[in-house]
């Protein structure tokens, strides 16, 4: 049976990078004992020194205001033993089928079920990775069985309980959840399970209980249905760009003031990136198709946002030629993290030098990765006013604030300013939107088309 009475659940986490650190110290602030585990020793050695192994905001403050009750080891049978509850949040890598590996997960309960057999007391294992449908009641559960020698349900529990949070926002997003889902074998270990969210939250979200496929299923759901929005918004955005008198932010605050649909995520700017929704879209797609369902809607949000680079370029084409300098401003997929992968600048400084332009990158926290990733086509910046002063023309690509204080004398050249592109209405309001050459995406024919006349006039689909 879960533990009951007054003694708190021990707690380890299964993996201590850019998820697992945060949620290990969220768990241990909120007054658990936590020992974390990883196979990279310099993580597990820079928790012991209470020092955050990854860049998060908040996770260092957390860390310190929680030492007494947090460990790290590389060891499962020191932490499984000394625990009732472990959460396994080991990456889930995409294959070329889309579909998401489970090996790490597997390895990790493996380990912690061969722990488990040489031990008597309970324990609940908790899937916080995403994988994809059917895999926790499947491989998993299979492999925690034979590795245990005991039974889900009766004297080892397992649920699949993901988390909806986002790199820069980990530890806000943990302790604030809109909902917390649990997809449970039993409900004696669900029970238990929602204890501890209930104890660890500060938003008391609504907790969600059902099967573990249905949880599975719901995850990758949510994020497909959130691309969904984002790509809607750009579709409407791109359209914008060749009506003139459009203005894609008044379409869609209103859009967005009908509660069926809601203002999150939908904005028009560029396409979203990341870790996350580009993979969840292909998985939710692809297991579809393997399904035999048809899936028209996730493959057209993939093919609109596939096509924002090639907007981009094309707004870029139809203001510098090929062989200048652009500078790209903001090789992060979001503002707050330095992650750069998947990313629409970095997927857009590839691009232009593919088309024969030479590119200047600016990033706080990622241009200098990006560069070393895409090479010799590129060069790094110092900041955004570097980036800008020695480009033709520049294009916002993650809407840091910084940018809106780079002076105007950057952007200014003998002939005049250089012509900016800001999918994002960054500048929008500020002395520079009226001081600088600024293209906003999605404004009633703002956008270069080539032709003073309105690209509806045209026969055919123009894409400058």
């Amino acid at each position: 049976m879960p533990v009951t009475g007054s003694r708190e659940p021990r707690l380890a986490v299964i993996g201590l990078g850019k998820l697992g650190a945060p949620m290990a110290a969220v768990f241990a602030s909120k007054g658990y004992d936590v020992i974390g585990v990883d196979l990279n020793r310099d993580y597990v050695e820079s928790l012991n020194h209470g020092r955050a192994p990854v860049d998060e905001a908040q996770l260092q403050d957390l860390l310190d205001a929680s030492r007494a009750r947090l460990r790290a080891t590389g060891d499962f049978a020191d932490a499984i033993a000394a625990t009732d509850i472990s959460f396994v949040i080991v990456p889930t890598p995409s294959g070329a089928d889309h579909f998401f590996s489970n090996d790490y997960v597997i390895d990790a309960v493996t380990r912690i079920g061969a722990v488990l057999r040489h031990t008597r007391h309970d324990h609940l294992v908790v899937v916080t990775s995403t994988v994809m449908p059917g895999s926790t009641a499947g491989v998993i559960r299979k492999a925690l069985e034979e590795s245990s020698g005991r039974t889900v349900g009766v004297d080892v529990g397992l649920c699949y309980s993901p988390e909806f949070i986002a790199l820069g926002s980990v530890v806000r997003d943990l302790l604030n959840p809109d909902m917390v889902l649990i997809g449970e074998c039993d409900a004696r270990y669900g029970d238990w399970l929602e204890r501890v969210y209930r104890a660890s939250t500060e938003s008391k979200p609504a907790v969600h209980r059902m099967s573990m496929v249905n949880a599975e299923v719901c995850k990758i759901a949510v994020n497909t249905f959130v691309t969904t929005k984002i790509s809607y918004a750009n579709m409407l955005s791109d359209l914008c760009d060749h009506l003139p008198g459009s203005d894609v932010d008044a379409i869609t605050a209103a859009l967005g003031a009908d509660t069926r649909i809601g203002q999150k995520y939908l904005k028009g700017g560029v396409a979203y990136g990341g870790p996350c929704f580009p993979r969840d879209n292909k998985a939710f797609a692809a297991l579809a198709r393997c399904l035999g369902v048809p899936c028209d809607i996730a493959e057209a949000t993939d093919r609109i946002n596939d096509h924002q680079v090639a907007r981009l370029v094309g707004a870029v084409s139809a203001l510098a030629p090929r062989g200048a300098r652009i500078a790209i401003l903001g090789l992060s997929y979001k503002t707050g993290t330095g992650v750069f992968e998947k990313s629409q600048g970095f997927a857009l400084a590839g691009a232009l030098i593919a088309e024969g332009y030479r590119v200047t990158l600016a990033d706080p926290a990622s241009a200098r990765r990006a560069g070393e990733a895409l090479g010799d086509g590129a060069e790094v910046a110092v900041d955004f006013a570097q980036a800008v002063a020695g480009a033709d023309a520049a294009v916002i690509t993650t809407p840091w604030p910084e940018i809106r204080e780079v002076p105007e004398s950057a952007f200014t050249r003998a002939a005049g300013a250089i012509p900016v592109i800001d999918p994002w209405g960054l500048l929008q309001g500020t002395p520079l939107a009226t001081a600088v050459r600024v293209t906003f995406l999605g404004r009633g024919g703002a956008a270069p088309t080539g032709e003073g006349v309105p690209v509806y006039a045209h026969s055919g689909t123009q894409h400058r």
